[in-house]
């Protein structure tokens, strides 16, 4: 896997060797503008919006618009003067809880790799930051634009997502919410229900690209010379009218029900096990309870007879 970055974390006095490796990939269909005609592929062009004729590479520069229709041109001299000086560094400016930072801030993961002398301080970084459930956050200048970077813990490896600054999200105010207030108690009971009847371990490899598979097949049936059937979509649900939540979360329960029933029984079993151990300890404990009473009485028997023979 190609480098993307390569230079050092540093936190404190500590300073290990580390590259940048991609974390993810894209996996997506891509696809050609062709002429209808004669299957062509067709190019793009620059055209001037004034002329309509084509503008070569060379009469290109590059303007910000500072109000409307009217620019300022910025030379490669002026972007030279803005660029930060370029480090091979990243230095953790501060560590955080997890919990604290909102998941809008982050972007892209990469993996952090030690190269050669860094593996201790690599491990070490590692595990204070998984023992104490922090992310640290630092710079990072990378292709001549500086990011915000975050460096937590996944497994075994430490992963920096590139983040967002604070004026790159939307402010929630500008949009409007439902109130708390508006919820019934009942309905919160029964979607609470609804919601552990549906809660499972988080498995990624159960969840798929439908609409790939989807277009992969109507590729696949094309190349091999089959026609193609469009099925008609069914009408649109009226989402326009009131909703009976009650009788909507009662259905939803029953039917998430139905399917539990029909889960083969060790699969039921398990999901089970944590209420049936509970159940085992209570009659453990009942059990150990009733004995010590049954000690206790006949131990009063035995005391109370030799007091009579006495």
């Amino acid at each position: 896997m190609a480098t993307i970055w390569k230079g050092s974390l540093a936190f404190g006095l500590v300073n290990l060797p580390v590259e940048l490796k991609a974390a993810v990939r894209a996996d997506h269909i891509s696809f050609r503008m062709l002429h209808e005609e004669d299957m062509a592929p067709v190019k793009y062009e620059r055209v001037c919006s004034r002329t309509g004729e084509v503008v070569p590479w060379k009469e290109i520069v590059k303007g910000y618009e500072y109000t409307k229709g009217k620019f300022v041109v910025l030379t490669d001299d002026d972007f030279k003067a803005a660029a930060l000086e370029s480090s091979k560094a990243i230095d953790i400016l501060d560590f955080v809880r997890t919990a604290e930072i909102d998941p809008r801030y982050f972007e892209t993961p990469y993996y952090l790799v030690p190269t050669k002398g860094g593996e201790k301080p690599y491990a070490l970084l590692r595990e204070a930051m998984r023992n104490s459930d922090v992310i640290g956050i630092g710079k990072i200048i990378m292709r001549q634009k500086q990011h915000l970077a975050g460096i937590r813990v996944v497994g075994d490896a430490l992963v920096l997502e590139l983040m967002r600054f604070a004026n790159e999200l939307v402010n929630d105010e500008e949009l409007r919410f439902p109130d708390a207030s508006t919820v019934r108690e009942q309905e919160l009971r029964m979607a609470e229900q609804l919601v552990e009847n549906l809660a499972e371990p988080f498995d990624p490899s159960k969840y798929t690209d439908d609409y790939r598979a989807s277009l992969m097949k109507v590729i696949k049936a094309k190349l091999a010379g089959k026609k193609i059937r469009v099925e008609e979509p069914e009408d649109d649900v009226d989402d326009t009218k009131v909703l009976d939540l009650m009788s909507r979360l009662q259905a939803s329960l029953d039917e998430v029900e139905g399917r539990a029933s029909k889960r083969p029984r060790r699969e039921r079993a398990a999901k089970r096990a944590p209420a049936r151990t509970k159940t085992a300890a209570s009659r453990a404990k009942s059990e150990a309870t009733g004995a010590t009473k049954a000690g206790a009485k006949a131990a009063r028997g035995t005391t109370s007879k030799r007091r009579r023979t006495a």
